[in-house]
C-alpha cells in the first residue's frame, strides 16, 4: 500500500479533520475550568516548591499535559460540538488517563472496544464520526473509516506524525525500521503501519542482541521466537538487516533512544565502514521535545533531597512509566497511582509498581517533616495533581480526609 498517497488523499477529503473545528475559544475556557488547577499555579509560582505543617512539596519543573496531549482533547471536545447529533466514536483511548477519558465518555463519545484481541469496527457505520486519538491510527483503520464513509476527526500528535515520516523515509530507501518501543502500544503499532519490514526493540539489552547478529549472524529461528509479534510480516533476519534506520516510541526513555541510535550506527560502521556507512544506516531525531523536557524535570528532581516521589499518571501510560524508573533507578521509595484517588483517608495508598500489578503500602506516609516529590504524565491534569497535593497535605495535618467514593 502507498501510505503517502492515501494520506495525500486523506487530507483533500472534506470529511477529514486535523485543525481546530472552529470552537477553540468556548473549548479552551471549558478546559481550563477542568482541567486547570489555582494551587499547582501558586506552587509553580514559588519556584515549584511549597510547605505546608510538616510538609514540603517539590514539584518537577515540566509535568503534566503537553501540547500535544492538550490540542488532542481540546479537538475531541470540540467534535463533540460541532457535530451535537450525529454518533461519535473514538479509536482507542484519547490520551492515558482516566479521568479525561471518562469526560468524554460522559459526553456520550463512544469508545471502540476489543473482541477476540481486535478492535471491533462493525458498530461503526456510514455517517458516524471517528476521533483519531494522540497516539494515531494504523493506516489500516484508516482506510477502513474512510472507504465506510466515516467523517474523521485526526487528532494525532505532530511529534507522532514526525515518527511517521522518518518511516516512509526508511521505507523510501528500502531500509528496514528498527522502531523502540513497546510492540502493543498503539502508537507503536501506528508507526509501524507506515513501514515496509520493521522490527521493535524495546529495550537496549534487546537492541544488543539484534546488532550482534547483524555482526556475527546467529541462530534465526532463535531470533524470530525472541522478537515474536514484533517483525512486520515475512521479516528475515539473515536479509532485512543489511539496510536499517531507526525511529522511536515518541514517549521512551530519551538516553535509552539515543544508545540504541548510537549502538546501531557504530554496528554498521564496524560491519561496512565509513565510506557505506550511509548507504546501510539512517538516523533522524524523533525524540518528543514534551517527554525530554518531564524526563529532564525529573532527573532534576531526583537530585534534590526528597523522602519520596508521588508519580501520577495513567497505568498504561509510557511516558509516565518512565518517569517512575527514574526515582527508583535513585533507590527513592516511588509511588505510581492514576489518580487522586488510590490515596486513602487511612494513610493507606493503592498504587502500581513497576512492571508489576497493583499493591497496597500501609503508613506511606512517615510522621516527622517529610519532602515529598511529585511529577505528572504528559496526559494528567492540574487538577488531578492539585487533588493528590491536597490529600497528602490533609493527612499530614489536621484537615480530616474524606475518602473518595
Amino acid at each position: 500500500m502507498d501510505t503517502k498517497a492515501f494520506k495525500r488523499s486523506l487530507n483533500q477529503s472534506d470529511k477529514y479533520f486535523r485543525k481546530s473545528l472552529g470552537h477553540g475559544e468556548h473549548v479552551a475556557d471549558q478546559m481550563k475550568t477542568e482541567y486547570q488547577s489555582s494551587l499547582i499555579q501558586r506552587i509553580r509560582d514559588n519556584n515549584h516548591v511549597l510547605t505546608e505543617g510538616d510538609v514540603t512539596i517539590h514539584l518537577a519543573k515540566s509535568f503534566g499535559f503537553c501540547w500535544g496531549v492538550e490540542r488532542a482533547v481540546a479537538m475531541a471536545y470540540e467534535t463533540r460540538q460541532h457535530f451535537p447529533t450525529e454518533r461519535i466514536w473514538i479509536t482507542n483511548e484519547i490520551i492515558h488517563n482516566p479521568g479525561v477519558n471518562q469526560r468524554l465518555k460522559d459526553m456520550n463519545v463512544h469508545f471502540i472496544e476489543m473482541v477476540d484481541g481486535q478492535k471491533d469496527f462493525s458498530v461503526v457505520g456510514d455517517g458516524d464520526v471517528v476521533i483519531l486519538p494522540a497516539f494515531g491510527a494504523s493506516v489500516q483503520e484508516m482506510q477502513l473509516l474512510n472507504d465506510r464513509g466515516c467523517t474523521i476527526v485526526d487528532t494525532t500528535c505532530p511529534w507522532v506524525s514526525k515518527v511517521w515520516n522518518t518511516v516512509e523515509k526508511h521505507k523510501k530507501k528500502d531500509h528496514t525500521s528498527i522502531i523502540h518501543g513497546k510492540y502493543k502500544h498503539e502508537e507503536t503499532v501506528a508507526t509501524s503501519s507506515f513501514a515496509k519490514t520493521y522490527l521493535v526493540v524495546l529495550n537496549l539489552d534487546e537492541a544488543q542482541y539484534v546488532a550482534d547478529y547483524i555482526l556475527h549472524g546467529g541462530n534465526r529461528d532463535e531470533f524470530l521466537a525472541k522478537f515474536q509479534n514484533a517483525y512486520s510480516e515475512g521479516f528475515d533476519p539473515d536479509t532485512d538487516l543489511d539496510r536499517i534506520g531507526v525511529a522511536n516510541q515518541t514517549t521512551m526513555l530519551k538516553g535509552e533512544t539515543e544508545a540504541i541510535g548510537k549502538l546501531f550506527e557504530k554496528t554498521m560502521l564496524q560491519k561496512y565502514g565509513p565510506l557505506e556507512l550511509n548507504d546501510h544506516f539512517l538516523a533522524f531525531n524523533t525524540i518528543c521535545d514534551a517527554t525530554q523536557e518531564r524526563q529532564d524535570a525529573m532527573f532534576e528532581l531526583v537530585d534534590e533531597t526528597v523522602d519520596l516521589m508521588l508519580v501520577i499518571g495513567g497505568y498504561n501510560s509510557s511516558n509516565t512509566t518512565h518517569l517512575q524508573e527514574i526515582a527508583i533507578e535513585r533507590n527513592i521509595p516511588s509511588y505510581h497511582i492514576d489518580g487522586p484517588e488510590r490515596i486513602g483517608a487511612d494513610n493507606r495508598i493503592e498504587h502500581k509498581l513497576l512492571h508489576g500489578d497493583l499493591t497496597v503500602t500501609e503508613n506511606w506516609l512517615p510522621e516527622g517533616p517529610i519532602a515529598v516529590g511529585v511529577t505528572s504524565g504528559a496526559s494528567t491534569p492540574d487538577r488531578a495533581v492539585e487533588a493528590a497535593i491536597e490529600r497528602i497535605f490533609q493527612l499530614k495535618g489536621s484537615v480530616p480526609l474524606v475518602a473518595a467514593e
